[in-house]
């Protein structure tokens, strides 16, 4: 049985766990990391996420006219978090230090690691209800060059130069399914070595434990993320207040993102809070090409396309594409359907479709200047999205209504939508479009939408009739629930200790990332206001870093 010993134990090598390892090889601590998946998964979930960041004031708002503040971010963040619990104690304070940390120093600590950021800021979350309500006043969303690997690129050279210089070890195929206690303190942890396995980054890997290991740790940082990939726990964890689990989902985070390290936290003293607090897309496809098992994509949409409920009724007003996540999720879980869908037209696909994760935006993410005035200003849409209406099974594409309607109906679950429906809430908000003025929220919110820079160029296409031939094909999207992330976890204090049942650190253990809810146990509160989790790792992970790395 192999034994290890270091200064500090890191479980998980997602984004928080190399941010944390490269922080305490900085004050000059030696590091082991640990993670269940070969090393070609190396920065975990991040790796395949878009990069969006929330920054508050930044040089890229102020170049697009966005007044933004601490104070009005602060407004929102707390009215779209609803913090309401005894346990949102830590959470609140972990709030206000991120949104500090967002307004202050974390673009320029990205900027000094040689992060760059695409000029055009996405406007996310965009709420649709009071001033004090949920969502982003303001677009925050600052698109990393590079997007995923872009941000784990300096925390993974930092590791790895740590490793070439014998400060860090990194063991793959090491599954933690214990924390050692001692009187107490957390002094490492135990689990099984895994067979070797050579499985491309993304995909499944086996269970198969061939032997046992030890690691013996002045201090262990528990970073091993959420329970996405495990729909057992989310339908387990799933909230009355959105309704009933859905029966079929589909999945975006890799099969690894198991929620395993929880209970084995908790079994060393480690208090777990806000479990049923949880953040899914509705705006799910199924990927033709997929990479771990029920791989979803999510459609980051523009505000254009009409959303039909699965019998083909609009839905309510705010519930417009990429207005309220979980406003749409509870309600799309009250019709008793798994499934929704988008009517549009070929002028919005070209303009508002962008799809989440780093491989399906190789402008983006290969840092392609031509590729990117191609794609996001050229003619036709974008590669990645033509193959899924070329290739996706959940794509209709026709020329009139009538076989649109009929497409969608030949679909599964197509039998329960009501064709004069569908036709009657398309051609209502197609009459709309002919004025300036308009009762429709939605059209209204087009144009409002325009009056930002960053929309009019490249992410909200003209007000115009869908049914108009000039802006076709039609174009209809089956759209299904999406994991993806645990807002609650690991009760953390402001030094990302692991706190216990009674409120007090568990000495030598702490927690970063998605395993702590982002930090406290649930920073976001209920809601997230997107660019808000690879952002949470890295500001968790330094934190977590820095403070095991004082305390040894």
């Amino acid at each position: 049985m192999p034994s290890h010993h270091t200064d500090i134990l890191v479980i998980g090598w997602g984004l928080a766990g190399l941010v944390a390892t490269a922080e305490a090889v900085a004050a000059g601590k030696r590091v082991t990391i640990v993670d269940q998946e070969p090393r070609s998964n190396l920065g975990g979930q991040a790796w395949w996420s878009f990069g969006g960041l929330f920054f508050i004031d930044s040089p890229e708002q102020r170049r697009l006219g966005i007044h933004d503040s601490l104070e009005l971010a602060r407004q929102d963040w707390f009215g779209n978090a609803g913090f309401d619990r005894d346990e949102d104690l830590w959470p609140r304070r972990w709030a206000e230090a991120y949104l500090q940390f967002a307004h202050e120093e974390k673009r320029a600590w990205l900027r000094e690691k040689g992060v760059g950021f695409f000029p055009i800021v996405g406007w996310a979350e965009r709420g649709g209800y009071t001033a004090t309500g949920p969502g982003n006043s303001v677009p925050r969303f600052h698109i990393t060059w590079g997007t995923g690997p872009g941000i784990v690129a300096p925390f993974q050279a930092a590791v790895e130069a740590g490793e070439a210089d014998g400060r860090v070890t990194v063991l793959p195929r090491h599954r933690v399914t214990s924390l050692t206690v001692d009187g107490g303190v957390v002094t490492g942890a135990a689990g099984d070595v895994l067979a070797p396995s050579g499985a491309a980054r993304g995909v499944a890997s086996s269970r198969e434990a061939v032997d046992t290991f030890t690691v013996t740790a002045a201090a262990t940082i528990v970073s091993s993320g959420g329970i996405g990939g495990n729909h057992d726990l989310v339908r387990q964890w799933w909230p009355e207040r959105l309704g009933t689990p859905p029966a079929t989902m589909v999945t975006g985070v890799p099969a690894y993102v198991d929620g395993s390290m929880q209970p084995v936290s908790a079994a060393a003293g480690a208090r777990l809070i806000n479990g049923d607090r949880m953040w899914h897309y509705v705006e799910g496809i199924q990927n033709w090409d997929p990479i771990w098992p029920d791989h979803g994509i999510r459609i980051l949409p523009g505000p254009s396309s009409v959303w039909l409920d699965a019998t083909g009724n609009r839905l309510p007003v705010p519930l417009f594409p990429g207005f309220d996540t979980l406003g749409t999720l509870a309600h799309l879980r009250s019709t008793g359907h798994d499934h929704s869908w988008f009517v549009l037209s070929q002028k919005i696909i070209e303009k508002e479709f962008t799809l989440s994760g780093s491989e399906q935006n190789p402008d983006l993410t290969g840092k392609d200047v031509r590729l990117l005035a191609k794609s996001r200003l050229g003619k036709g849409a974008a590669g990645p999205v033509q193959a899924f209406m070329d290739r996706g099974a959940d794509f209709v594409v026709r020329d009139s209504l009538d076989d649109l309607i009929a497409g969608m109906q030949a679909l599964p679950g197509g039998d329960v939508l009501d064709g004069d429906r569908v036709r009657t809430e398309v051609e209502a908000r197609d009459r709309e479009i002919d004025n300036d003025f308009t009762k429709d929220a939605q059209i209204a919110m087009l144009r409002s939408a325009r009056a930002f820079r960053g929309d009019r160029l490249i992410r909200t296409a003209s007000p115009h009739r869908i049914l108009d031939p000039k802006s076709g094909p039609l174009i209809a999207v089956k759209l299904h629930v999406l994991t993806r992330k645990s807002l609650g976890g690991i009760e953390t204090d402001l030094s990302a200790r692991a706190l216990g049942a009674g409120g007090e650190p568990v000495p030598g253990l702490y927690a970063a990332g998605e395993a702590s809810g982002f930090g406290g146990g649930g920073v976001h509160g209920y809601r997230a206001l997107e660019g808000t989790f690879v952002g949470g790792c890295l500001f968790s992970g330094r934190v977590a870093g820095r403070a095991a790395a004082a305390a040894v």
